[in-house]
């Protein structure tokens, strides 16, 4: 067991701070912001992920999992320090390290006996050497410290059993010292023979954003690819399916859509093309890659209007606002896009999500929520699925189309079954489906 402190209680500190205290670990979350903290300390999540309250409850009843707001004193009771802040995307798309700097800083001032430094937010690579020049120029002298890279994967939606149960566990270390901490931080999973990649700090830093661009490559690959079915008369479903039964290529990202989104992707994507931009070197893929992503947004919004014509007057159903299913995260979701363009056009929209639409509001205050998705699509022009929740898979389609005003569906994530939604008289478009969308069977 080892005494941590993870400075942040964002998404990525709050789920590895629980999820290593569930290791056995005793943890402590940081943060400056103290209403947060205070929420935490009542059992209030700020964060919709599942899984994370059972989590947390559990391993504070244990007394494993504390939460202070004294940032400088949770650094000094502890051996090893996890810095999970933000690293939010700058004006050239590079990413902002100056709260990482700051926890830094903090660090130095309470060094009084050896700790490990572990940089845990995504960052570009060769931070972890500016963290430890940091550490170096303003700790007392002979502060003993080492500083080691261990980024995260943790999928929004499924960050629990991401973190309990990882595909690798990847460590950037030049201490000995240091990785042997790391192996008792991690000895739960250790011991389960779960793949351990040690390596230097920069390849640690760059296999981050390394995996999470070639993942966004992968999903704005098959995106042009259903762009073209599309076109053509072919399925991109039946041409994905076949891809992926290569192994050599695998099924997973091949799922043609209205583009990604969320806090990493986007902002992981620019920061790797700036990255490669600053040492010489453009990333000419990953910059179609984003490119693509952009457009592919815009493009769920051409399918409204091959439904609907015109949008001024009309009203559409959206059905789901969240970048992705099980997270209330909006940040550079396709509604967003979608939404915006509607209410330009003179349309209105009702929107409805099961757990975003608090968020949602801060953003668009004139639009309708609903309690439900059959209130959703009551009256309306068109019905648009634009996140893939599993109450949308189950929705009794009968009673949906009895409420619209016209039968027109959108299938941004290509849920439905084209035949089926024919045979109760949708009109139906999705992402990809050049051979299913002949609009039949609409009444």
């Amino acid at each position: 067991m080892k005494k941590i402190c993870v400075v942040g209680t964002g998404y990525v500190g709050l789920v590895s701070g629980a999820c290593l205290a569930d290791f056995g670990n005793a943890v402590i979350c940081a943060d400056i912001d103290e209403d947060k903290i205070d929420k935490l300390n009542r059992g209030i999540i700020p964060i919709y992920e599942p899984g994370l309250q059972e989590v947390v409850e559990r391993n504070v009843q244990k007394k494993r999992l504390s939460f202070s707001s004294s940032v400088d004193e949770s650094i000094r009771e502890s051996e090893v320090i996890f810095i999970a802040v933000g690293t939010p995307p700058g004006s050239k798309g590079e990413a902002d390290l100056s709260i990482v700097f700051k926890v830094a800083e903090s660090i130095a001032r309470n060094l009084h006996d050896y700790k490990v430094v572990v940089t845990k937010s995504t960052v570009p690579a060769g931070t972890g050497r500016k963290v430890w020049n940091i550490l170096k120029e303003k700790a007392s002298p002979g502060s003993e410290f080492d500083v080691v890279s261990n980024p995260e994967f943790l999928r929004e939606g499924s960050a629990v059993g991401d973190f309990l149960r990882p595909d690798r566990v990847v460590i950037g270390s030049d201490s000995d010292r240091a990785t042997e901490v790391m192996k008792m931080v991690y000895r739960a999973l250790y011991i389960n023979e779960t793949p351990m990649v040690i390596t230097n700090i920069e390849t640690s830093e760059m296999i981050k954003y390394a995996s999470n661009a070639f993942l966004a490559v992968k999903i704005s690959y098959i995106n042009e690819i259903a762009n073209i079915c599309d076109r053509i008369g072919a399925d991109v479903k039946t041409v994905a399916r076949a891809m992926g039964l290569d192994g050599r290529i695998s099924p997973k990202f091949l799922h043609a859509g209205g583009g990604y989104g969320g806090s990493c992707f986007p902002k992981d994507t620019k920061a790797l093309v700036k990255t490669s931009d600053d040492v010489g070197i453009p990333n000419l893929v990953v910059t179609a890659a984003i490119e693509a992503n952009e457009k592919q947004k815009y493009l769920m919004v051409d399918k409204i209007k091959t439904m609907v014509g015109n949008l001024k007057g009309k009203t559409i159903a959206l059905l789901g606002l969240a970048f992705k299913p099980n997270t209330d995260d909006i940040r550079e979701a396709t509604s967003l896009v979608i939404v915006d363009e509607i209410l330009k056009a003179g349309g209105s929209v009702r929107a409805y999500d099961p757990v975003a639409m608090d968020i949602y509001k801060s953003v668009f205050s004139d639009i309708t929520y609903c309690k439900d998705v059959y209130d959703c699509v009551a009256g309306a022009d068109c019905m648009v699925l634009v996140t893939e929740w599993n109450e949308f898979r189950e929705m009794d389609l009968h009673r949906a189309k009895s409420l619209l005003k016209h039968p027109h569906l959108v299938d941004c994530r290509n849920i439905y079954d084209v035949e089926e939604v024919q045979k109760i008289g949708f009109k139906y478009v999705g992402v990809g489906r050049g051979s299913k969308n002949q609009f039949v069977g609409a009444k």
